[in-house]
């Protein structure tokens, strides 16, 4: 199913969306001082042209890092806001109206809806399968749980 549901997202548009992320990366690899932005264009690329079967998940929660990096991973997400989140973001939200227009298309539609909010902030962000987001994001929880329960 989630095959039938990437070629439909395809057709009805998503490439257009996957083409704008795979420029950003490009951009963002070509373009020595935003250097640090492409794992995450290309991460966000791929998850634009394969939403259905895949997830996105925060790095914390697949390899826990220092403060400094997480506050370093803030302040490259702001500057991309700025420059580029913005539009790529504007960019999902069109196609994902466009695709929830016609029945067929309301499962691709949510997934570009989906995409927005990450295509905001993407510094961080890992294209993972679904389950092993679900772990991640277990693993995370039952941490979290373990050292309220110690404090």
């Amino acid at each position: 199913m989630a095959l039938i549901l990437n070629i439909l997202n395809f057709v009805l548009g998503g490439f257009a969306v996957t083409l704008g992320w795979l420029i950003a990366t490009i951009f963002s690899a070509v373009l020595i001082i935003t250097l640090p932005y492409t794992r995450s264009c290309w991460e966000i690329t791929k998850m634009s042209l394969i939403p259905f079967g895949n997830d996105i998940v925060h790095v914390k929660y697949l390899e826990p890092k220092s403060a400094a990096q997480n506050t370093l991973g803030s302040v490259l997400n702001l500057v991309w806001f700025i420059l580029f989140g913005w539009w790529l973001c504007l960019a999902h939200i069109f196609v994902g109206i466009a695709q929830c227009l016609s029945v067929i298309g309301i499962p691709t539609g949510l997934a570009h809806f989906k995409l927005a909010p990450i295509s905001l902030f993407p510094v961080g962000q890992r294209v993972v399968s679904k389950e092993t987001a679900q772990l991640a994001r277990q693993y995370a929880a039952e941490k979290e749980f373990e050292l309220k329960r110690n404090a």
